[in-house]
């Protein structure tokens, strides 16, 4: 009588129904550090926006209220030119500040906001899916908004 060589079905189903458990645990894991990756980008681009906040600030009179929006071009705005706030996932339209000083040059109080389901400069599926946003303040804290 000849040996046979090889798997049994049962075998091959148990390295199956184990490769498939494994991928149920990975996908969601993998899923979270794509978006982790994604928002990097708009953090980057939150923490640009903020030092020119924090320029702008310190070149003005330190009494002065009229801060001007993130993406005022010219004079009165931060300097930022069309596309410099573009990236992969995020781009111009993706980020609002308010931003003001309060009659000294400390506190100067603003807060950055990227919202995630507005643009970016891909598909749909380029969005990052969780949080929502993200807010930046002047102390240099993310907040997640869900």
């Amino acid at each position: 009588m000849k040996s046979r060589k090889g798997f049994t079905l049962i075998e091959l189903m148990v390295v199956v129904l184990i490769v498939g458990i494994l991928a149920a645990i990975a996908i969601p894991i993998l899923r979270g550090r794509i978006d982790a990756a994604k928002w990097s980008e708009g953090k980057a681009i939150m923490g640009s926006i903020a030092t020119a906040i924090r320029a702008y600030a310190a070149e003005k009179d330190p009494g002065s209220t009229d801060m001007p929006t993130i993406l005022g071009i010219g004079p009165t705005g931060l300097g930022f030119a069309a596309g410099d706030l573009d990236g992969t996932y995020f781009n111009q339209t993706d980020f609002e500040s308010t931003a003001f000083v309060v009659t000294t040059m400390y506190p100067l109080d603003f807060v950055i906001t990227c919202r995630a389901a507005s643009g970016g400069l891909g598909d749909a599926t380029d969005f990052p899916t969780s949080p929502a946003a993200y807010e930046l303040d002047e102390t240099g804290t993310f907040t997640p908004i869900p």
